[in-house]
């Protein structure tokens, strides 16, 4: 196999996408949570301190966003550790849900 079909192999791969523009967005996905996590630690923060509660709803959406993070990369490298994670963050995500609905509902704070 020489250079040009290696190249050719890996452009349909990658369906025809440079591996910098994939890394480019690797990065961007990676920034994007990390400030969605400061910024949720931020607003529970101040609600807990302004309002006396953490409105679990912002926490629910936070959660969800890790298990489908790591359900993906369990469905594409279909390991078991994966799929633990993935479970977990499943678990975290229904609980605060089911928190977020009971605030809503007025059965707590």
């Amino acid at each position: 196999m020489n250079r040009e079909d290696i190249l050719k192999r890996a452009q349909q791969e990658n369906h025809g996408k440079d591996y910098a523009d994939i890394e480019a967005q690797k990065s961007g996905t990676r920034a994007a949570y990390f400030i969605a996590v400061i910024l949720v630690i931020i607003v529970d923060l101040v609600n807990g301190f302004v309002l006396g509660y953490v409105n679990r709803g912002m926490d629910f959406v936070l959660f969800t966003m890790a298990f489908v993070a790591f359900l993906t990369k369990y469905i594409k490298l279909r390991k078991r550790h994966e799929l633990f994670v993935t479970i977990m963050w499943g678990l975290l995500a229904l609980m605060m849900l089911a928190l977020w609905i009971l605030q809503l509902c007025g059965v707590m704070k």
